[in-house]
């Protein structure tokens, strides 16, 4: 199959990109020549029948994703299709299914023919569900991804730069390993006494990606999970590696993205940042967060944003949310809708501060309305309108004005 990022080569415009173009601040011209650099993804499976193209990457709007998916311990259905809408609803720009518990393959199935966003998953988690992991076997791993690239999702989370290096690096960590696949595949090389399928076997993970275009997230299996641990040798070799794969898989005509820290401190987020962008000549940057402190608990997702913002303002181009019960629980639905609605305006603040063309524009129209205390307006442009709605209503003043200052509303005319 032709991928986006090859048709982008040959000076060919498909109606995807000129779908995703039309909201961007660029033309579908500039749009191809990013694919076509590799500063910017399209993911598009031709299988997913519902989807609205968007792309990722250099010059365009943050993106933001927003996880969810079952756990062995909570599988409803109906539940994770509640969570894709209300993270729809909200703005999320893409949405990713790490269940792990529960009919997987109908619950990925269902997301998948209602959502119009893309949609992303993490393979290698179903590959070890129910299994001990001697019984987990290199064609487990490559016939789940074949599976879930089959079944029309967009892009998928592999974590190939997890290696036996990785091993006496992580021992030295406060927090050891916090991803969920990096630590299946490193708990997978010390019980098997092999090397990661999905780092040997990159080229054949290649042709698979290859086979429906779907775009590839270079996972971060070596993140930090405390502050203490961030830009440690542990994290940076596997982003050297990232990179290096990332420059295989363009070279192949793969779409790919490479994912970032994780719990990082304030000062060492804009050096993570252009590592990864000078590493990997300036591939899509996918961070979770980034958390920049560890004592939020309940509050993670304002601790999100916070790095977030200033991540997406030194050049991060998508945005995994971090909801309120990030480290302590399933997310619910209101979980998820506080994690997207934290995650937009983390990174809306980093287009204004960017000079995106339109991004300042939307704030200038709310202050307008605002300085002429014309609410109605006003929530029908903010990113949570029913919330700022609800608070207005409960001022309970019959005036335009609001119970802060009342008759003394600053924003009256002289």
């Amino acid at each position: 199959m032709t991928t986006q990022l090859q048709y982008a080569r040959d000076g060919k415009i498909t109606k995807e990109m000129r779908a995703a173009a039309s909201a961007e601040p660029v033309s579908v011209a500039q749009l191809r020549r990013l694919i076509a650099s590799g500063r910017a993804v399209l993911p598009a499976n031709a299988k997913h029948k519902k989807l609205k193209a968007i792309a990722i990457g250099q010059g365009l709007r943050t993106k933001v994703n927003a996880n969810l998916g079952t756990s062995p311990l909570h599988a409803g259905l109906k539940e994770e299709l509640e969570k894709m809408e209300v993270a729809v609803k909200y703005g999320a720009d893409t949405v990713m299914d790490l269940s792990t518990g529960g009919n997987i393959d109908r619950i990925r199935k269902e997301i998948l023919r209602k959502a119009s966003v893309p949609i992303g998953t993490v393979p290698i988690y179903q590959a070890f569900v129910g299994k001990d992991l001697v019984e987990v076997t290199e064609d487990d791993m490559f016939n789940t991804i074949e599976k879930h690239c089959n079944s029309g999702v967009d892009f998928i989370t592999l974590h190939s730069g997890v290696t036996k290096k990785a091993l006496p690096l992580v021992k030295k960590r406060l927090a050891g390993v916090v991803s969920r696949g990096g630590s299946l595949l490193l708990k997978w090389i010390v019980c098997n006494k092999k090397e990661n399928p999905l780092y040997k076997n990159f080229d054949y993970v290649l042709e698979i990606a290859k086979q429906n275009d779907v775009t590839l997230s270079l996972g971060d299996g070596l993140r930090p999970g405390c502050i203490r641990d961030a830009t440690d040798r542990a994290q940076l070799q596997e982003l050297r590696l990232l990179a290096k794969l990332a420059k295989r898989a363009k070279n192949k005509g793969v779409q790919v993205m490479i994912e970032g820290p994780g719990h990082i401190p304030l000062n060492e987020i804009e050096k993570n940042v252009r590592m990864q962008k000078r590493l990997s000549c300036n591939a899509p940057f996918y961070v979770l967060g980034p958390i920049v402190t560890d004592v939020a608990s309940g509050y993670d997702h304002i601790s999100g944003a916070i790095g977030g913002a200033l991540a997406a303002y030194h050049g991060v181009d998508f945005l995994c949310y971090v909801t309120p019960s990030e480290h302590l629980s399933l997310p619910s639905a209101e979980d998820v809708k506080e994690g997207v609605v934290a995650a937009r305006i983390a990174g809306h603040a980093a287009d204004v501060a960017k000079g995106l063309k339109g991004a300042r524009q939307w704030d200038d129209r709310v202050s307008l309305y605002r300085k002429n205390l014309d609410w109605k307006s006003v929530f029908q442009l903010v990113i949570d309108k029913e919330k700022a709605a609800a608070y207005r209503k409960r001022s309970k003043v019959r005036g335009k004005e609001c119970t802060m200052c009342g008759k003394y509303c600053a924003l009256k005319d002289l």
